[in-house]
């Protein structure tokens, strides 16, 4: 770590997305309540106040790594969605999946331990409505427009309770996770009309 010559500048390369990664690490060691600045600095080999160079404070790193987890889950949920199966389905299994292995991330993502903060965020709800409107594009194809919302308020606290159930290991969902999630989340469809 360097400074300017009468600056209080710090220089580490790439700080940004290094405290990032440090507290993504940090997050699925051990959850949200994991995160602490000073931590996070430490293991970055930096200071804490080098970090607030970075981010203002806790909460903004915690909200620029819900960012960062909504931004790959709509993208893992777009490769479902254009992969093979080409349905809902494939969407939800990605989705769990996500859940699955990014336990820590998806907890923050959903506010645990910053729920203040990301309930005011616009960049985050404006991710996970991302999120939101692929399940309800399908199911436009599907429903009357009035049955819409509601349908996919359902699928999304099906998908979510599933995948919370599996990451808390309140089930077992045997050798093959995907296998699980895919039976539970066929019975959802199975009072859903074809795509139009």
């Amino acid at each position: 770590m360097t400074t300017d010559k009468g600056s209080t500048r710090y220089h580490h390369g790439n700080l940004r997305p290094t405290l990032l990664s440090v507290a993504r690490a940090l997050l699925e060691e051990g959850g949200p309540e994991a995160l602490s600045l000073r931590e996070i600095g430490r293991r970055a080999g930096v200071s804490a106040p080098a970090a607030y160079h970075y981010f203002s404070s806790l909460d903004a790193i915690a909200a620029a790594l819900a960012e960062q987890g909504f931004a790959e889950l709509s993208e893992r949920i777009d490769a479902a969605l254009a992969g093979p199966r080409r349905h809902l389905l494939a969407g939800g299994i990605a989705y769990v999946a996500f859940a699955r292995a990014n336990p820590g991330l998806y907890r923050l993502m959903f506010g645990e331990g910053f729920q203040a903060y990301a309930k005011g965020n616009e960049a985050i709800g404006a991710s996970r409505m991302r999120v939101y409107r692929q399940m309800k594009d399908d199911l436009e194809k599907r429903l009357a427009p009035e049955a819409v919302a509601n349908a996919a308020l359902f699928l999304w606290s099906l998908t979510h309770g599933l995948a919370l159930l599996m990451i808390d290991g309140q089930i077992e969902p045997g050798l093959d996770p995907d296998a699980k999630a895919e039976e539970v989340l066929k019975l959802a469809g199975l009072g859903l009309p074809a795509a139009k």
